[in-house]
C-alpha cells in the first residue's frame, strides 16, 4: 500500500500564504499557513483549516481567475509522502518525507485556545 502524500502550495492570492495538504480517507485535508511551515524546531506557526480539496488538486499549479475563490497563482513548493504517528481531533503527528528537500522531519499539529499551530518537534 502506497504511502499518503502532502503537498504544499505557495499561493499569492488575497493574503500570500502557503497551503498544507496531507491525503487522507480519499480526499486532501488543507490548511493555510500564512507563514509557511517551519523548517527547525521551536518555530510554531498558525494553521487555519479550510475545505478539503479533492486528489487531483495535488499537482495544480497555475492562476486560479480573478472572481474565484483563492484568485491567484499557486505554485507546488514542496510534495511527498508522510506516516502517521497520531491522528485525532486536537492533534496531529506525522513524519513528512519531501521529494525537493526543503521539508524533511517529525511535524505536529495541535489544536489550542488560538487555534491550530503547527511545529517542527526536535529530532
Amino acid at each position: 500500500m502506497p504511502k499518503p502524500i502532502f503537498i504544499i502550495q505557495e499561493h499569492w492570492a488575497r493574503a500570500h500564504h502557503f497551503d498544507f495538504r496531507l491525503e487522507k480517507d480519499g480526499v486532501l485535508k488543507s490548511w493555510a499557513v500564512p507563514k509557511g511551515i517551519p523548517d527547525v524546531s521551536g518555530v510554531k506557526r498558525l494553521a487555519i483549516p479550510v475545505e478539503d480539496h479533492p486528489k487531483d488538486y495535488a499537482t495544480f499549479e497555475g492562476n486560479l481567475p480573478e472572481g474565484q475563490y483563492g484568485a491567484g497563482r499557486v505554485e507546488i513548493w514542496e510534495t511527498g509522502t508522510y506516516e502517521t504517528r497520531t491522528w485525532d481531533a486536537d492533534r496531529i503527528e506525522i513524519d513528512l518525507h519531501g521529494k525537493k528537500g526543503k521539508i524533511e522531519g517529525s511535524y505536529a499539529m495541535i489544536k489550542t485556545k488560538i487555534g491550530i499551530l503547527i511545529f517542527k518537534k526536535k529530532s
